[in-house]
């Protein structure tokens, strides 16, 4: 009798194989519940279109003897749907019970590990403080003063090492007893929804002091809008990064209070304000009270990239860093800079609405909370760049602080 095959999970990362003897389409969990990594041979890419819920075993048999001329592939097909399954790669039982096991693993942990460490950054401690000592004191940074926040990538330090250096080198001594409020992308989670957690952040360099108090006032005040515990913290790196920055400058035990903005997908594609959303809304007015309450106990990071070209991206082209569509693309970052500079927000999210946002700036619901929260603020670029992130895709980023 025929079943069913479970549907192929959509939130997974599709890309062309890196590696060179075994070509075909590389498959991974960018959520890390599982840590499995297939490469899908060419001739048995299409196969994966009979896994959408409504195809048999038998459609999919069916399909590998035209591909094959073979009657005889009974474990072929076994194999592939095996290895699927163990890969956690459908949307089946199997699955859902290991999404759920993690999520709770991380909702009952007391503290948020260090993601990346050994991977983005070194994870020995005295390698790490060389490397940050490097990438800060390699640029000259400027003084700044009145300083209420800045912008600092969260692209590789690898390849965003200078902005990096740059935002953190204008931070003085001055600053070390801030409550440092974090707003980073959320490159995994939910439109119109911020995520927040109580947990104190584990880096190579020590542990921090997550503000519980202020977290749960915002939770409390911005309704549905927010995730408490969000699972999206257990593996996004956008505050990480800044995270380990700030230790380095300050010590290990950092005042946070770490957010994760959701894109602002809605408004993107049928216009008005993001904060049509009701939920959205909320949060924003949180937000802005909390800033307005704590005032200048709060410092404000941004750990957002900007533009993603490239082939990577979608885009039919390969991009080059400095090069060709990418002058054009800095042209256009700059004049949204311009509007970020001024604290116009409107501006701003009219620039990113445009043509429902070509260029992909990632940061572009962070940048927007930012300004609406504390809209007193006027920035000033710092630095620019563009950095291939591989050899037909490139990402911009920037440096930036604001003053009041």
């Amino acid at each position: 009798m025929a079943e069913r095959l479970p549907p192929l999970r959509m939130n997974l990362e599709f890309m062309p194989s890196p590696v060179k003897d075994r070509p075909g389409l590389l498959i991974r969990d960018p959520f890390q519940y599982s840590d499995a990594t297939l490469i899908i041979p060419p001739v048995l890419v299409e196969c994966l279109q009979w896994f959408d819920g409504e195809h048999t075993d038998l459609d999919l048999r069916a399909h590998l003897v035209r591909l094959t001329g073979d009657l005889r592939i009974g474990d072929l097909q076994e194999h592939f749907i095996r290895s699927l399954r163990e890969a956690a790669f459908l949307e089946d039982e199997q699955f859902q019970a290991l999404r759920e096991r993690r999520h709770r693993l991380f909702a009952e942990s007391p503290r948020r590990e260090a993601t990346h460490a050994g991977s983005a950054y070194p994870s020995d401690p005295a390698a790490l403080r060389g490397a940050l000592s490097e990438w800060i004191d390699g640029v000259a940074a400027p003084t700044l003063e009145g300083l209420v926040g800045l912008v600092a990538p969260h692209v590789s330090p690898e390849g965003g090492w200078r902005c990096y250096g740059t935002a953190y080198g204008s931070l003085g001594a001055e600053y070390q007893d801030r409550v440092f409020v974090v707003l980073g992308t959320s490159h995994l989670g939910e439109p119109e929804r911020f995520g927040l957690t109580v947990k104190d952040f584990v880096t190579p360099l020590g542990e921090t002091c997550t503000e519980r108090a202020l977290v749960e006032s915002l939770a409390g005040r911005a309704g549905p809008a927010v995730k408490l515990e969000d699972y999206c913290h257990a593996i996004e790196h956008s505050i990480e990064f800044q995270v380990v920055f700030l230790q380095h400058l300050y010590g290990a035990p950092v005042r946070l209070v770490p957010i994760l903005c959701g894109p602002f997908a809605r408004s993107i594609q049928e216009g008005g304000r993001p904060e049509d959303d009701e939920a959205v809304r909320r949060f924003l007015e949180a937000l802005a009270e909390m800033a307005a309450r704590e005032g200048r106990r709060l410092f404000w990071v941004l750990g957002v990239d900007l533009a993603h070209m490239g082939q990577r991206y979608g885009d039919p082209f390969p991009a080059r860093a400095g090069a060709d569509e990418m002058r054009l693309v800095e042209e256009a970052d700059r004049r949204r800079i311009e509007r970020l500079e001024a604290a116009d927000a409107p501006g701003f999210w009219e620039a990113i609405q445009d043509d429902r946002d070509p260029l992909k700036w990632c940061g572009a619901s962070a940048f927007y909370a930012f300004l609406r929260a504390v809209p007193e603020a006027r920035g000033k670029l710092l630095r620019y760049e563009q950095w291939n992130i591989d050899a037909a895709s490139v990402v911009s980023f920037a440096a930036m602080g604001f003053s009041a």
